[in-house]
Parts: C-alpha cells; sequence; structure tokens
C-alpha cells in the first residue's frame, strides 16, 4: 500500500509527485487515472454532485493502485470527515481555506483522542481485522494529510497562522478563485495572481512546508521546478478530457482537398 507521507516534506528528496483532481465521479475514471501512474488523486466534493457509495468506491479504486486518495470538502462536517476517512481516504483538502481556527477543527475531525474526537471503527481501513485497531490509531493520527487550499487574499494573509499549528501536510493553491476573489474577473495567469502564489511559496518554504502549484502554462511549470517544487497538480480531468475530445474532432471538421478520381 503506497505511503500518504510520500507526499510530505519526507520526500523532499525524491522525485516529483504528480496529482489530478477529479471532477468526473465515477470509479471508472478513478481506475483510469490512477493506471496511468498518477500518485495521488483529488476526488472533488466541493462542486461535485457525489453520493457516498460513489464516493466509497472512488477511494477504494485509488488505494487499489496504490494511488493516493485525497477528499476535496467545502465545509467541516465532522461525521462526514470520519465516514471519508473510514473509507479509505488519506487525507483531506479544505477548499477556500481562511484561518488557523478551520485547520485545528478539520485536525479535531480527523485524529483519534487523545489528539482528536474521531471516533473508531474498523473494515476495510484496518483490512477487516488484519491491522490492530491500536496500530491503525497511531497511524492515522500520524499520517493523515490535511491540505488547505488558499483561494483568497485574507485565506493567504491567513496561511503563516495555519501553518503555526502544526497540523498541515501540504498546501494547494486555487489561483482561478483567487483570481476573482482579488476583483480580477476569472484570471488565473494574471501577474497580480502570479505574485500572490509565489508568495504562497516563500511562507510554505518560511515553514518547512511543501507547496504543491497548479501550473497552467509551460513556463509557470518551469518556475516552480526551478524553485524544486516536489508536489504538483496536473489540472483536472474534466479539462483534460473536454480538450482531448475537441482535438479529435479536428482532423474530421477540417475540409481537405480531394483528388479527381479518388
Amino acid at each position: 500500500m503506497i505511503h500518504p507521507y510520500l507526499l510530505t516534506k519526507a520526500a523532499s528528496n525524491t522525485s516529483p509527485k504528480l496529482g489530478l483532481l477529479n471532477s468526473l465521479p465515477s470509479p471508472l475514471i478513478i481506475d483510469m487515472i490512477a493506471q496511468c501512474n498518477y500518485d495521488f488523486v483529488i476526488i472533488d466534493t466541493e462542486h461535485v454532485l457525489l453520493d457516498e457509495n460513489t464516493l466509497r468506491e472512488c477511494i477504494q479504486t485509488c488505494r487499489h493502485h496504490h494511488c493516493v486518495p485525497l477528499v476535496r470538502i467545502a465545509e467541516i462536517r465532522p461525521n462526514f470527515i470520519g465516514k471519508v476517512l473510514d473509507a479509505g481516504a488519506m487525507g483531506i483538502v479544505l477548499s477556500r481555506a481562511e484561518n488557523a481556527n478551520q485547520i485545528e477543527a478539520i485536525a479535531n475531525a480527523m485524529k483519534f483522542p487523545p489528539f482528536g474526537t474521531r471516533g473508531i471503527t474498523g473494515g476495510t481501513v484496518t483490512g477487516y481485522g488484519q491491522l490492530p485497531l491500536s496500530d491503525y490509531i497511531a497511524q492515522a493520527n500520524t499520517h493523515t494529510l490535511l491540505v488547505p487550499m488558499i483561494e483568497s487574499e485574507s485565506g493567504l494573509n491567513a496561511l503563516s497562522q495555519m501553518l503555526a499549528t502544526g497540523q498541515v501536510s501540504f498546501v494547494m493553491e486555487g489561483a482561478l478563485d483567487l483570481a476573482l476573489n482579488m476583483g480580477l474577473g476569472p484570471s488565473p495567469l494574471h501577474p497580480a495572481v502570479f505574485d500572490a502564489l509565489n508568495k504562497l511559496h516563500q511562507i510554505c518554504q518560511h515553514a518547512d512546508v511543501p507547496f504543491c502549484p497548479n501550473p497552467r502554462t509551460p513556463s509557470q511549470l518551469r518556475h516552480w521546478q526551478e524553485l524544486e517544487c516536489k508536489l504538483f497538480l496536473c489540472g483536472e480531468d474534466r479539462s483534460h478530457f473536454g480538450h482531448a475530445l475537441r482535438t479529435k474532432l479536428l482532423p474530421f471538421q477540417t475540409p481537405h482537398d480531394v483528388p479527381q478520381g479518388a
């Protein structure tokens, strides 16, 4: 089984770890992503209508292929967080993270006593009894990932306080929502947004917490590679599928001269 700690600072000297945001809620899509050798998948419940059985199957498909399953949430519901982790998710991504209190609340929901208030169960996370509960509790309390996604100026300004909690595994950026929040419209490539992303990276670097950018251009990718980032979000499956499907149509839609007599 892949270890979620591969996505944290312990992997700083290894090859980059690459992930994808899953917005097409299907275990078949997850199966395809994982078999394409992505290291982690973020299953979205912020913008996607996803029933719990499908979510569980998506998580289990990730684990079957040794791909780290993370679940993105938009609100802090301890019972839901517990069920997601009971289903096998290895971490929680909080969209629109704004303050340290949110980080502490999620950590409390993720961890078992005495470090949190999560309730215990067996099932898939213990291999249906193969792993002693005490061992699972120790592993979960140590290695379950907590990832804030910074998508506003207030979140950026509060990032140092979030990292000071000691609960953050790595930090992600949401440049599109950040641009909207900054009054720049849907312009994730705006220079002011890129400046903000660099500030995010600097804060993370100062706190020795990994930063996971989502490069949107080749030059952005080179920039983050030169800064030795070891985690990358490689976009979203929905946009990649849409682009591939449109691109496939082009040769068939472009008129070509056909030689007479052909």
